[in-house]
């Protein structure tokens, strides 16, 4: 790794004063911190006392266990683990102080992932009380899940973090007149990655974009495991190739929208 960093001429120090300055910032406002508790919390309660419901009058969700637990706190991995890179991103552009950090020696591949740092920061602090709220309140252990539970999370962290690269750039070169993009995109997928229902309920024209989207094969995997008992290993495999891709492709664009944002000097205005 420290090879790799040199490689690439990665200065660590630079990576942790960012980091540093996002958790400051993080620590500094009870309602940030707040917000990353109370919205996990609420989902888990809300969605976990209808799974109660389904399970005691339908012998099919019955027989399902936890798979509408599994795949709201699965869903809400995916959704906080963007949340928390834009956010840490929009912290920087609401303060007009983006342009500052890219002039300074702080090289983009440094400042993105001290971004993907702070996303996991965010989504543990949100995402840890909701899964003991499901095994206290719910009796359902989401680390019961195992090994495969380490697939998808780092599936669904690598989309988190392309569509998160990917929005941030969009972000940088038009302003934050752009911003709600943040905000709407990954619940526009969340139809077509079959969050709470198999791909077989799509239409059929319809499946073969579900199939392009990794966490479609993450949730199908989800219910394989927690209905049939089967780990679907060629799903999870599937799901880290084209996260790979989607990733190279999101540094991609972001490298190209920033410089187009430098031409065309949007880069130290942020405004609407």
């Amino acid at each position: 790794m420290n090879r790799l960093a040199i490689h690439l001429d990665i200065a660590p120090h630079r990576i942790h004063a960012m980091i540093l300055r996002y958790w400051y910032l993080l620590l500094s406002s009870w309602p940030r911190l707040l917000e990353l508790l109370y919205w996990p919390a609420l989902q888990i309660i809300t969605w976990g006392f209808l799974q109660t419901y389904i399970a005691q009058n339908a012998g099919f969700f019955a027989r399902a266990g936890g798979t509408l637990i599994g795949a709201v706190i699965l869903w809400d991995i995916l959704f906080r683990g963007q949340l928390g890179f834009s956010i840490s991103f929009l912290e920087e552009m609401w303060a007009r102080n983006l342009g500052n950090l890219l002039m300074s020696p702080l090289k983009p591949i440094e400042f993105l992932i001290s971004l993907m740092v702070m996303s996991l920061i965010r989504l543990a602090i949100g995402v840890i009380p909701m899964t003991l709220l499901a095994l206290f309140l719910f009796r359902f252990n989401f680390y019961g899940i195992g090994l495969p539970l380490i697939a998808f999370f780092c599936n669904l962290i690598f989309t988190s973090w392309s569509v998160g690269i990917f929005v941030s750039g969009l972000v940088l070169r038009n302003g934050l007149g752009a911003e709600s993009i943040v905000w709407t995109l990954m619940f526009a997928l969340m139809p077509l990655a079959c969050i709470y229902y198999p791909v077989t309920v799509l239409p059929h024209w319809l499946q073969y974009v579900a199939w392009t989207l990794p966490p479609t094969y993450v949730f199908e995997g989800m219910r394989a495991l927690l209905i049939d008992h089967v780990f679907r290993a060629d799903l999870m495999v599937a799901a880290l190739a084209i996260n790979l891709v989607l990733l190279l492709a999101s540094f991609v664009a972001f490298l190209a929208l920033l410089r187009s944002a430098r031409r065309n000097g949007s880069l130290l205005q942020g405004g609407e």
